[in-house]
């Protein structure tokens, strides 16, 4: 028994899995605005979050490789407005350290790799690897 249109259905499901599997991820959240923002910050937390920051070792190096001491630093912190610091703070918290799109890779690898292998199936090739 064959269904009309299965060919077409079939190729409709694979370009929409390919086209749902290589749309990027969107985080969405409310934005606070600048007033709110502003209103509550908080200098110690705030100056706790850069502290923690700065005290990584790979930051610390690089502060060191552009002649920078810690006491340096810190008087650079204290320069600081509340504004400011608050600012560098959230800046931090958007701040990707180390981190890199290797999983989207390999799930995007993989996804053409299933598609090949359906196109394969559906077409009714044969992939025959010799020595």
């Amino acid at each position: 028994m064959r269904i009309p249109f299965m060919k077409h259905i079939s190729w409709y499901m694979i370009i929409a899995m390919f086209v749902i599997g290589i749309t990027p991820r969107v985080d969405a959240g409310l934005a606070p605005s600048e007033i709110m923002a502003l209103a509550q910050s908080d200098r110690v937390a705030d100056l706790d979050k850069i502290q923690k920051v700065i005290e990584v070792k790979a930051i610390s190096e690089r502060l060191k490789q552009f002649g920078l001491t810690q006491d340096e630093v810190q008087a650079r912190l204290a320069q600081m407005s509340d504004q400011q610091i608050h600012q560098v703070a959230l800046q931090l918290d958007s701040l990707k350290v180390g981190q890199s799109d290797a999983l989207f890779v390999i799930i995007a690898i993989l996804v053409i790799a299933i598609l090949v292998v359906v196109l394969l199936k559906v077409t009714g090739h044969k992939v025959i690897i010799t020595k």
